[in-house]
């Protein structure tokens, strides 16, 4: 999840103004924390006030009676932290849901459904686990095939990045389930658009997370690719801490830009999974 907030942060400042580079100042005071790291840390509040409440039955973990608690929470927490940050930079479609009184998923494949779906990946104990726990996330709001498939994608490439696979492997699983993984960042760089949907998003994410020598290399890839540069950052950012882990000096860095409700909420999932995401 870090590794989210990272790219988030970092990217914000290039989200309208792309960095067709990966030479910048990593964060600077136009810096901001968007929708994207607001969302990352509802759906890690939703997972964990999901456990809480079944704990007196951790034997039936992950059964449907779950994953109905699970639905009802994310879009509980979602409303109630994304509330307090109307102009964090919801889509319009997304924002008219967080204000609903009587929110529905609305059909969406955007790349908001791929941004926020690290923490699934983390509490989960298998593949299926991970899998299953994200579409119950997505579906709230991006129920559209597209939408539900972008998430996937992103916390099966997590999972397996956090499990030991080579990115070889990841290559391979990404291509034969979901996209075909058959371009660089050097040959779209120039072409590249911003383009906020799943397709045109997650396998360019991910490719810049392969591409990528170390944490710090795979956000500026992300970044230097254009585009929906925060949301893109997330995504690869999501996958990398996963594989490399955060520098601390990064991790600290970008931490600093959460204010204290964000932060109680980050500093309670650390404890919920046990891992804080820096590495070396």
């Amino acid at each position: 999840m870090l590794g989210a907030i990272v790219g988030d942060i970092v990217g914000s400042r290039f989200e309208f103004n792309n960095h067709r580079s990966k030479e910048f100042k990593l964060f600077d005071q136009a810096c901001s924390i968007t929708d994207d790291s607001i969302m990352t840390l509802a759906v890690a509040q939703a997972l964990m006030e999901t456990e809480k409440s079944m704990e007196p039955k951790r034997a039936y973990r992950f059964t449907d009676d779950y994953h109905r608690l699970l639905g009802q929470l994310t879009v509980k927490c979602m409303q109630e932290i994304g509330r307090k940050y109307p102009n964090c930079g919801y889509g319009s479609r997304f924002a008219c849901w967080m204000f609903s009184d009587k929110p529905k998923p609305y059909n969406s494949f955007g790349n908001g459904a791929a941004m926020r779906i690290s923490p699934a990946a983390l509490a989960a104990r298998s593949e299926s686990e991970a899998t299953r726990l994200s579409a119950t996330i997505t579906a709230v709001t991006h129920n559209h095939p597209e939408g539900i498939k972008g998430a996937e994608a992103t916390v099966l490439a997590i999972y397996m990045a956090g499990h030991g696979c080579s990115k070889e492997e990841i290559r391979d699983r990404i291509s034969k389930d979901y996209y075909p993984l058959d371009f660089s960042i050097e040959q779209i760089r120039p072409t590249y658009q911003f383009n906020a949907i799943c397709q045109e998003s997650v396998p360019q994410a991910i490719t810049a997370f392969l591409e990528s020598a170390s944490f710090e290399d795979a956000i500026r890839t992300a970044i230097s690719l254009g585009g929906d540069s925060d949301t893109i950052g997330a995504i690869t950012g999501s996958i990398a801490e996963a594989y490399y882990g955060v520098p601390e000096e990064i991790g600290h860095k970008a931490l600093s830009y959460l204010d204290p409700e964000l932060r109680s909420v980050y500093d309670q999932w650390v404890e919920f999974t046990g891992r804080d995401g820096f590495g070396i």
